[in-house]
């Protein structure tokens, strides 16, 4: 099978779509599908374009805004790399387009990964500009999709709730199961936290669907409640729009800034060494598909304080996971349960993150999954049991 992927970055700007879809296609690529990946040429790419090794990468000029990914020659790349399929990820921009023009020229088949970008949340925000963008031509292109593929049950009623009635397979993210080991390498923010102090980490985009303010302000109410201030707040992660700046204005109005840190972004042993170097995880978000960032806490055994809105309800079923709504007073709950839990706590309830991740999340199993998705799409399987036709 000749796989064309397209997408609209496949850069840090992608977000955590960068880790999933690069992922995906490269254990997709190990399990006998010829992979060719279409995206655009922003400025990070030449960095990061190394992580996507074993893959055929085509990268297209734009124009115009980056918002829109707007590449005039992806279509026709798209055309000459003559693939059976397009399995087209995310939402919104150019590449919509792409995909949907490719199966109108070809009458081909294609699968369409929302990402959580059909949440209600999602759709709530920027509102005017996604039911004009849905008006021109995203309807068009999720309504004649061959299936869907939803990573949650959460997210398969979003799409069903947009009025979607195509075939829709639910397939997780992954997650690669690390070396718990740095080769020595230490955070670069290490020297702002005292010896003894223990790490809640935040590692994503620095949006506001992520909650962040919510949590400052639960982090300031539980510091002074409660024996929590041996805890520091480590935010990792890329700024957009700005919304760092007010988020350190919030800190700074607060008094919360000898315990709050933002550290900027961490890539490859910088991530490793964050990760290994906290003691819990916190995801706030309002909206998620299905998070990366959790799932690689889990792996590096770290316990997680998350949202429901996150989908990961394996994780509260075996108490991987403290829940939190994405409010305030359900957050500062939150930080207080975590605040009391001993050492040993802390470690079992990051070893069964651990163990549920080997069982339900690995890269292999989601990979094969969506290998036979694209199989029974083409006609050359029988439609797997992830699929759901109601």
């Amino acid at each position: 099978m000749r796989i064309g992927i397209v997408t609209a970055a496949i850069s840090r700007r992608a977000g955590g779509l960068f880790w999933a879809v690069r992922s995906l296609s490269q254990e997709v690529s190990r399990q006998g599908c010829e992979v060719s990946v279409y995206s655009v040429d922003d400025r990070f790419a030449a960095d990061d374009i190394e992580q996507w090794q074993g893959l055929d990468i085509t990268l297209c000029t734009t124009r115009g805004p980056a918002s829109f990914a707007f590449a005039p020659g992806m279509g026709a790349a798209l055309r000459m790399g003559q693939v059976d399929l397009v399995h087209a990820h995310g939402l919104w921009m150019y590449p919509s387009v792409v995909s949907s023009r490719w199966a109108g020229n070809k009458g081909a088949p294609r699968v369409v990964s929302p990402h959580g970008m059909l949440d209600p949340w999602a759709i709530r925000n920027s509102a005017v500009k996604k039911k004009l963008a849905g008006w021109a031509y995203e309807n068009r292109h999720l309504r004649r999709a061959t299936c869907l593929h939803a990573l949650c049950d959460s997210e398969y009623e979003s799409i069903r709730a947009y009025g979607l009635r195509n075939p829709v397979a639910i397939i997780p993210n992954g997650v690669e199961l690390p070396l718990l080991s740095a080769d020595g390498v230490e955070p670069s923010w290490l020297d702002k936290i005292p010896l003894q102090s223990r790490v809640l980490l935040f590692l994503g985009r620095i949006h506001p669907k992520k909650g962040l303010a919510n949590l400052l302000h639960a982090w300031a109410q539980e510091l002074r409640a409660s024996h929590g201030r041996s805890w520091h707040l480590v935010v990792a992660g890329w700024d957009q729009n700005g919304n760092q700046a007010e988020l350190e204005g919030l800190v700074e109005g607060l008094g919360i800034g000898s315990t709050v840190h933002f550290v900027g972004p961490q890539f490859e042993k910088q991530k490793l060494a964050s990760l290994l170097r906290a003691d819990a995880f916190v995801l706030p978000s309002f909206s998620e598909g299905l998070p990366m960032a959790v799932l690689e806490a889990w792996a590096h055994r770290l316990p997680v304080l998350m949202t429901s809105q996150c989908n990961l309800p394996e994780g509260f079923a075996a108490d991987a996971a403290v829940p939190m709504e994405p409010n305030v007073e359900s957050i500062r709950q939150g930080l207080g349960t975590l605040f009391e839990m001993s050492s040993d706590e802390l470690a079992e309830m990051g070893s069964r993150g651990c163990a549920l991740v080997e069982d339900r999340f690995t890269w292999p199993a989601v990979a094969a999954q969506m290998c036979s998705v694209y199989a029974w799409v083409l006609g050359q399987g029988p439609r797997p049991d992830c699929v759901r036709l109601d």
